[in-house]
């Protein structure tokens, strides 16, 4: 079964968490000094929020799936679209294993799908040295052969998940790929 995905970033994740427990009438299921998740099950949602992006508000959404036949069946449906699809296959992010994949609509918003295989101790294993590292969702137009990730502002020395840093990203410490129209987190 689906369960419907929102992001959102915050600029206080205290006074987020507070706001948020009080509207969903839960408290959240994780919380890190950076991000916190709720797990509702009606409506059937994973609303995360974080600090880590660059400006507050809709990260990206998605579709968690639970099981690896649905993750591939809502991949063939975006292939047969004809959606730009960024596989990143398995990765951690969001203090979470998962097997996932992206897509942006034609407005630009990046769309996640993904399932959870377990949890993680920390925001991505690919970074484990840089607390505000980030995991991103596509930039409108990438490609698996055109990765789009954002490495935490201001650091020149690592990048997320998939990238490599290059001459070109040392010059924009917010970005390790193509520069995206937006910045992102992903989960």
């Amino acid at each position: 079964m689906k369960r419907f995905h929102v992001h959102v970033h915050v600029d206080d994740l205290v006074k987020s968490v507070a706001f948020y427990s009080k509207l969903f009438a839960s408290e959240p299921a994780r919380v890190e000094a950076d991000y916190a998740k709720w797990m509702l099950d009606d409506p059937r949602v994973n609303f995360a929020i974080s600090t880590r992006g660059a400006k507050p508000g809709l990260d990206h959404l998605g579709f968690q799936v639970d099981d690896a036949s649905e993750l591939e069946e809502l991949k063939v449906r975006a292939q047969s679209a004809d959606m730009s699809l960024l596989d990143e296959g398995a990765t951690t992010c969001c203090y979470a294993r998962s097997e996932k994949h992206w897509i942006t609509d034609p407005q630009g918003i990046a769309w996640e799908h993904f399932h959870t295989l377990g949890n993680i101790p920390v925001f991505n294993e690919a970074d484990k040295s840089v607390a505000a590292g980030a995991c991103c969702a596509p930039a409108p137009g990438a490609t698996k052969t055109e990765p789009t990730c954002c490495a935490p502002a201001g650091n020149d020395a690592t990048a997320s998940a998939g990238c490599t840093p290059t001459a070109e990203s040392a010059a924009k410490p917010s970005c390790c790929g193509p520069k995206p129209s937006t910045t992102s987190s992903c989960c």
